[in-house]
Parts: structure tokens; sequence; C-alpha cells
């Protein structure tokens, strides 16, 4: 129980590093919401789309690869010293390609040219805190991590508060943030506020580079490199599940009046699976450390089996709470009556992030026998799924048809992993008990939205029967976990 008891302490420290920065950015819906047109919205989650690609693409799967060779090699340094010498070396290769062809990349991306000047800028200080951050999870030190991770959040939402609600204000009374001010420049100050809280990310991080060894092994790195590829595969198709059918809604639509407002609309209520994703994430950040360091442990099986049904009974009652409670959320979240009309995606997307948090915990056996590959192979599979669907069904339903191509991709990927799972590292999960609480939460989330939506008395017995189906069977070890 103490190797739980150490991953729950973790799983909260990263969680708080990454839920209540990521709850902090909810301030930034409803204020975005707020003070920008639909269509603007659209835009802005368009470009955070392609950050999200370009993300992916620049850390190439080196900071999964520096986890699994930092855990396995004698000479740590070494590791350390290839993987951020390898880093910072594509980060800026890439970088000065970028700016060389950003007439290209422009055009390519559909993104006004002075945009992408700031895009490049925050993509090269984002990849240069890869390394340095997995190095403070790789030695355990979440508080550190944690302080960063929401200072940047901080001083994020700081500027975006500054410029949106305080700037005008203070450029009638000053000639100094007079100059500053500038109408219809909504996209602009997004892009700067991101630009300043990655750059004081970069220098609280900086000290990590004067604390290392610059190392570079050449046969490490071709097998870091090995074992990264097949993520960074896994990693551009999870990154097109997730984001690109912002991408492909502009485009479907195209012909449409206002393509822009679909994406503002659909981006908007997204935001209200942010819930599940945050959990979920939290949870990935915590097990992925304490997958490795307990491979060798006395039958790891039986403890990933464990973490499972904790992450589903968990993540069963979040996506059930949110359903029925999403009504009240959306006035909260999303302030403009206009971004509502997709509220219809809510549950769709709630429970595609349950599926790809399940998923990632499934994921735990190809990352401990080296088959990264089918990683690569699973995700592929999704991001075609949620690629002909999309190309399919926008033309028909609009975001609706995005919505209904995530879920498929990510169902797909946890019955694909499971069952190569099986074959080539047996965990003993109870599938029975699993899928009874999916099949309770799942099915009463979409029977009360669809069917009862707003009617509380019927949606709070829902979660009232849930919870008590859950502490019926699952009290003795639930009250020795929490008293742990």
């Amino acid at each position: 129980m103490s190797a739980f008891k150490s991953l729950f302490k973790q799983t909260f420290i990263y969680g708080l590093a990454t839920v209540l920065p990521r709850m902090l950015t909810f301030l930034l819906t409803p204020l975005y919401t707020e003070v920008m047109a639909v269509g603007v919205y659209g835009k802005v989650s368009i470009i955070f789309s392609w950050f999200a690609i370009f993300n992916v693409i620049l850390a190439y799967g080196m900071e999964t690869a520096f986890f699994r060779f930092f855990n396995k090699e004698d000479h740590q340094d070494k590791v350390v010293g290839t993987a951020t010498l390898s880093i910072v070396f594509t980060s800026l290769a890439i970088f000065i390609l970028a700016f060389l062809f950003k007439s290209q990349i422009a055009e390519i991306t559909n993104i006004e040219a002075h945009h992408i000047s700031f895009v490049i800028w925050i993509l090269l200080l984002d990849a240069l805190v890869i390394i340095p951050f997995a190095w403070l999870r790789a030695n355990a030190k979440p508080m550190k991590y944690a302080i960063i991770k929401i200072a940047n959040v901080a001083i994020n939402i700081g500027l975006n508060l500054f410029f949106f609600l305080l700037l005008a204000g203070l450029a009638e009374q000053n000639e100094v943030f007079d100059s500053i001010y500038q109408t219809d420049f909504e996209i602009n100050y997004v892009l700067i506020a991101n630009l300043i809280a990655s750059g004081v990310t970069l220098i609280l991080m900086f000290s990590f580079y004067g604390k290392i060894k610059y190392i570079f092994d050449s046969k490490l790195w071709q097998q870091m490199l090995r074992y990264a590829f097949p993520v960074l595969i896994a990693g551009l198709a999870y990154t097109t599940i997730e984001t690109f059918n912002r991408i492909l809604l502009e485009s479907s639509l195209s012909t449409a009046e206002n393509p822009e407002e679909e994406v503002g609309m659909f981006s908007a209520c997204y935001k209200l699976a942010l819930f599940m994703t945050l959990f979920a994430t939290a949870f990935r950040l915590g097990i992925e450390p304490y997958f490795f360091s307990h491979a060798k442990a006395k039958n790891p099986q039986k403890n990933y089996a464990r973490i499972l049904e904790y992450f589903v009974i968990f993540g069963s009652g979040i996506l059930l709470t949110v359903v029925v409670f999403s009504d009240i959320l959306k006035v909260i979240i999303i302030r403009d009556e206009e971004f509502w009309e997709a509220m219809w995606i809510v549950p769709i997307i709630l429970i595609a992030s349950f599926c790809l948090g399940i998923y990632h915990n499934l994921s735990v056996w190809y990352k401990i026998t080296d088959r990264t590959k089918f990683g690569a192979y699973i995700s592929v599979v999704g991001a075609i799924i949620t690629l002909a669907l999309n190309i399919w069904l926008i033309p028909i339903i609009s975001y609706k048809g995005s919505a209904i191509a995530t879920l498929a991709a990510y169902g797909t990927m946890v019955l694909l992993s499971y069952y190569f799972g099986r074959k080539y590292y047996p965990i003993p999960y109870n599938v029975k008990k699993i899928g009874a609480y999916l099949l309770v939460s799942i099915g009463s989330s979409v029977v009360y939205f669809y069917q009862f939506r707003a009617n509380y008395v019927v949606g709070i017995s829902l979660l009232v029967v849930f919870l008590g189906i859950v502490y019926f069977s699952e009290k003795d070890k639930l009250k020795q976990l929490l008293k742990r």
C-alpha cells in the first residue's frame, strides 16, 4: 500500500500543477466568450490547434524516451545531457527554418503572417523547457514543478485580464497605455500573453542548464530516437484526434458564410469536458513515472489492474457529475449564449476524454515492454478514424460529426490496446466490475442529458444511485486508501 500512497501523493501534487493552472484558464473562457465575437474565438482556437501539433513535433517523443532511459541507464548524466542537447539543437534549427519560410507556413495554416511570428517564438521557448520539466519529474521534485507551472498560467491569465479588462480604460487616462492599446487586436493580445508567460517559465527553469553535464552519447541518442519515434507518431495521431477537428471544421465548412463561428461554438462547449481531461492528465502524470519505476517489482500487474479500477471509479463520478450540472456550468464558463448552440457535444466529448484516460492506463503494457511501436499503430488507427469520420460527417452534421469522430477514435483505441495488451503483457483487469461502472455512468449520462436535461431531480437521483453503488462495492478499499 506504501507504493499506492506514494502514487497518489505524487498524483495529487502533479494534479495540482496541472489541474489548478487549467482550472485558472477557465477564467479565460468566460473572458474570451464575453469580449470576443464567436468567429474571433474560432480563429484563436484554430491557432492553438496548430500549437498543439507543432509542440508534438518539437518534442518528438524525447520526453518519454528520457523517462525510459533515465530509469534504465546507470549513467543518468549521459541521458540528461544527450536528451537536452538533442532538443536544443533541433528546436533552434526548426526555429530558424520557420522564420525563413514564415510566409509559406502562414499560407498552409491559414494563419496571418504576423501571428505566425508570435507562434514561432512561443514554440521555441516551450520546447526549451521540455527536458528540464521532465528532469524535475524524474527526480521526484513535484513541488518545484507545480510552482513553476502555476506561475506560467498565473502570468498568462494576469496579462489577459490586463489586456482585455484594464488596458482600454488606462489608455484613456495615460499616453503610455494609449500607445499600447489597439482595437481589434484580441488575437495579438492572447499571443503576447502566452509569449511573456513562456519566456518567464524558461527563465525560472534556466538554472537546469547550469547544473547538467553536457555529455552527448551518439549511440545512446540513436537508441532514444528509436524509442521516441513511435511516441512521436502516436503524439501526432493523438493531436490529430484531439485538435485537428477545428482545422477540418474550418476547411470543410469553407463555403459557409462564417466557418469560424462553427469552430468557436464547438471549441467553447468542448471546454466543459476539461474537468475529465484535467483528471485524466493529472492521473497520467502521476502514474507514468510509477509504471516505469515499479516495472521490476514483484507482480506489478496486480497493482496496474487496481490503478485502472480506481481511475474508472473516479472518472465515472466526474462524468456523471459534469453532465448533470452542465447547464449550470455553461452559464459560468461560456458567457455568451451564442456559443451554447453546441452544447449537444458535451456528453460525447466527456465520454471520449474518459476513454482517452482509460487508454493511457492501458498503455502501460507497450511502454514497459518497449513495444512503443504499438502505441503508434493504435494511435494512427484512431487518427485515421478521426479524419475519415470528420470528412464524412462535418458536411452533414457540422461539429456534431467532429464530436462523434473523437469518441469513435478513442473508443477504438481502448479496445485495441486492451486486445494487444492481453497478448504481450497480461494484466488481470477486473473487466466485469470496470464494465459495470462504465455501463452505469455512461448510460445514466446519456439518458439524462438527451432525455431529462435540466431535470435535476432525475439527474441528482442518478448520481446518488451511482455513488451508492460505488460505496457498497468499494467501501472497504476506499476507507483504507483514504485513511492512508
